[in-house]
């Protein structure tokens, strides 16, 4: 078959248009709705400044390359272009449908040109008391240099002219939409049960005359640009430089970094948007993309609740742990027996508690731990700074290769620097993925080990919306081995043995494919041989084809793939025996469970590893095998109620039409996230239930 391997970002698209998928879905709040509309628009940016901008890279050099891509890069910048022009219209009708859609709830959304007279005062109020003094308007056909454009931020291009004078008078002028320091919406005064909201585009539309009140001008017309740049850092090989020092310089080459698309206003004179293509330097005008009126989409996941209760999700309060939550003491729960936590089900808090009775508990001696994103105001951190000042030693690897994060980290980094941690600033040539935390305790049996693998970041802000899954621990075949990985981060030569984690990139890919391979030999000898895999992204096109070689020998393949899948599920004579779902709903599927059936004695690893060439071949990450018989049960129960999600689960095909599971008449629905609430929430009750004596 031709279509073995579907090119990773043509597979990304396919995810987004799933994001998309929600904010069409009328069973969702209507205010949530608007919010995936931000999601997607997000997640497109950083496609562009990532993915598109590689390829843009890869197709200059056009020989040799294709193999990075799966496609000639050249026809895949054709493809993705063509795929977004076609979303693009689609976003703005479901916009629009939106706004109306709120109407009915008696929520509307007004623009400049419809306002009352209270509203108009008020927001020429608004205008000049808030707006007008972040406003610095550029006359760009006089200015010395063309303005630096932002690319998280919008602009107006605006036309001014005067009546009968149009060659005469005309100039050009670029305006910065202070989005960065103001509210995209500003919610305007209450007129009854009706409430109405403005953009901040539309305030300063409505005001733009007064703005330009001193050239005396008759008319002033605005279209909003959006630009996005190569966001790619290039690391220099001066070795004389500290890893530190390079990634600093690296960030500030981000802002300057090469357009790679033009989001404006279809609407925009045809010299305004010429000018402005050739002031920015856009080498392809197959990257000038026509949108509506409004971009920057990604604000509307700001979008303001306005008091109705009916527009927004149900999100119930996390758990908290049946077994951690009475606890004195949390390190004598995990002495006892391995804990299994998942957010945004249960409490990440347990988490920051640990960390806390180890900074203040004198029979702690060290903490150990890796962060790749924190939360901008990070618990974590704090508690890291006072075990210090408790006379802990605390060491911290600190990945400054944390895309869109390397600020933030190198700002903890240095934080804890100053207050007397060891901080390990990566490691060269290699991303830190991994999510670990090693507790050394000094106890009457002499020293424990507590230890933390998690499928998600130490982030307390993002484990209330990511679907995560820690396993907290003392085993010390587990422990034991952690050990060895943070040595390797203290001296990158000792890579070490490993029985029981599997490690990239030294270990893991080679034992997943001998994992696939006894599988396949099982299968091969007549026994029961599956795989189930939950992932973020299956795009490794080497694993891909030993999961082809699986299905191909009768081993039975399920995945759970929320983004990125390269694999072609239910094709004859290919992957007839792989079945593919992805959920995508109100929490962003994040944790990466692995399950091999290994003749009956089954094979259960958490990780922080999704399959793809970069986790594998040139990141740190760690899978942990699962040995406690309750926790076995319980991740292969949230595999199975995923498994059976008829409501939110969309097929995984070579056709990426993202058709949600069909339902048979009469079978019960089954929404997975709510499914897995009310699991733990029935473990959590049956747990305070008196036992019988």
């Amino acid at each position: 078959m031709k279509n073995k391997y579907i090119p990773r970002d043509i597979s990304w698209l396919s995810f987004n248009e799933r994001v998309f998928q929600e904010a069409t879905d009328k069973t969702v709040p209507i205010i949530e709705r608007m919010k995936f509309l931000g999601i997607f628009s997000s997640n497109l940016d950083e496609f562009f400044r990532v993915r598109v901008a590689t390829i843009a890279r890869l197709a200059e050099v056009k020989k040799g390359v294709s193999e990075f891509v799966g496609e000639d890069p050249a026809k895949l910048l054709k493809q993705i272009h063509k795929k977004v022009l076609e979303q693009q219209q689609e976003v703005e009708n479901v916009y629009n449908a939106i706004v109306k859609e709120l109407e009915n709830h008696k929520v509307y959304i007004v623009d400049e040109k419809n306002l009352n007279k209270e509203q108009s005062a008020f927001v020429l109020k608004y205008f000049h008391e808030t707006v007008l003094p972040t406003m610095a308007p550029v006359m760009i056909e006089t200015a010395p240099n063309f303005p630096y454009l932002n690319d998280k931020s919008i602009y107006f291009a605006v036309k001014l002219y005067r009546n009968g004078e149009l060659k005469k008078s005309m100039k050009y002028v670029i305006i910065h939409i202070p989005t960065d320091v103001l509210p995209r919406f500003v919610v305007l005064p209450r007129q009854g049960e009706s409430r109405y909201i403005i953009l901040l585009d539309n305030v300063i539309r409505f005001c733009l005359n007064e703005l330009f009140a001193v050239l005396e001008i008759d008319n002033a017309e605005a279209y909003t640009i959006k630009l996005t740049r190569d966001a790619e850092l290039d690391i220099d090989q001066d070795l004389s430089k500290s890893i530190v020092e390079k990634i600093e310089k690296s960030v500030k080459d981000r802002k300057k970094g090469e357009p790679v698309r033009l989001v404006y206003d279809r609407e925009m004179p045809h010299d305004l948007l010429q000018f402005i293509m050739k002031k920015i330097k856009l080498k392809r005008s197959l990257n000038a993309i026509p949108g509506g009126r409004y971009h920057n989409f990604r604000d509307f996941i700001s979008f303001p609740n306005v008091g109705n209760k009916e527009l927004l999700y149900n999100y119930p309060a996390p758990l908290p742990h049946p077994e951690l939550s009475k606890a004195k003491s949390l390190f004598s729960v995990i002495r006892k027996k391995d804990i299994l936590l998942c957010y945004p089900y249960q409490s990440f808090n347990h988490v920051i508690d640990l960390l806390r009775e180890a900074s203040i508990d004198p029979k702690v001696k060290s903490i150990k731990m890796t962060m790749y994103r924190l939360a901008k105001k990070s618990s974590i951190a704090h508690i890291l700074a006072n075990a210090l000042k408790n006379g802990k030693s605390v060491t911290v690897l600190v990945e400054l290769q944390a895309r869109f994060d390397e600020e933030a980290n190198l700002f903890w980094a240095n934080q804890l620097k100053e207050e007397g941690a060891e901080v390990i600033y990566g490691i060269s040539g290699l991303k830190v993925h991994s999510k670990l935390l090693l507790i050394t305790r000094e106890e009457g049996t002499g020293t424990v080990m507590y230890g933390h693998i998690g499928t998600g970041n130490f982030n307390e802000d993002t484990a209330k919306l990511y679907c995560d899954c820690t396993l907290l621990t003392s085993d010390k075949r587990i422990t034991g081995e952690m050990t060895k990985v943070f040595n390797f981060y203290s001296n990158n030569f000792k890579i070490g043995n490993y029985e029981h984690l599997l490690v990239s990139p030294f270990f893991m890919r080679k034992k997943l494919i001998k994992f696939i391979n006894k599988e396949i030999k099982n299968a091969g000898e007549g026994k029961e041989a599956y795989i189930t895999l939950k992932l973020n992204s299956l795009v490794d096109s080497e694993l891909v084809k030993k999961l082809y070689q699986a299905s191909d020998a009768g081993v039975k393949v399920k995945l759970i793939i929320r983004s990125n899948c390269s694999l072609v599920p239910g094709v004859k004579d290919m992957s007839e025996n792989i079945e593919g779902i992805s959920i995508i709903d109100k929490y962003l599927e994040h944790s990466r469970i692995l399950i091999f059936c290994n003749g009956g004695d089954e094979r259960i690893y958490l990780t922080s590893a999704d399959w793809m060439y970069r986790n594998l071949d040139l990141r740190n990450e760690i899978a942990v095998p699962i040995y406690d018989k309750r926790i076995r049960e319980k991740l292969k129960k949230i595999i199975e109620i995923q498994l059976s999600d008829n409501t939110k689960a969309r097929i995984l095909d070579l056709q990426q039409d993202n058709a949600y599971r069909p339902t048979v008449h009469g079978e019960k629905k089954i929404r997975a996230q709510d499914e897995i609430y009310n699991y733990f929430k029935g473990r959590l009750r049956a747990h305070k239930q008196p036992q019988p004596a």
